[in-house]
């Protein structure tokens, strides 16, 4: 829930400061791939795409996406519900709706956690 904050710059957050100082890029780990793996900029960044395409594609089909040591990204169907608008206080019909959540593995929690 970093929701924007890039550079170090600070925000406060359901009572607690967050901090952020960048964001990671589709172009941040293709060049990770091309010096780690050796592959072309271009193979890389394809393998980035192809990734993120499955990924994509698996959820778009209502399959749930795990990846073990870093997280799980969760389907939930919501049904519908009664909302009130704030401004007025008239209830409003919330239709029904597919979400989706992200649930960090115990490992990337305590990775975060030490700050590594």
């Amino acid at each position: 829930m970093l929701h924007g904050l890039r550079n170090g710059s600070h925000r406060r957050r359901r009572g607690a400061m967050m901090r952020s100082v960048g964001t990671l890029t589709r172009a941040d780990l293709a060049e990770t791939i091309n010096r780690k793996l050796g592959f072309s900029r271009a193979e890389s960044l394809d393998l980035v795409e192809s990734i993120l395409d499955k990924m994509s594609d698996a959820l778009a089909s209502g399959e749930n996406v795990k990846i073990s040591g870093f997280g799980s990204f969760v389907l939930r169907d919501k049904n519908e519900r009664i909302g009130r608008n704030p401004k007025t206080g008239i209830e409003v019909p919330i239709t029904p709706r597919r979400v989706m959540t992200f649930r960090a593995s115990q490992l990337l929690k305590e990775r975060i956690a030490k700050g590594d």
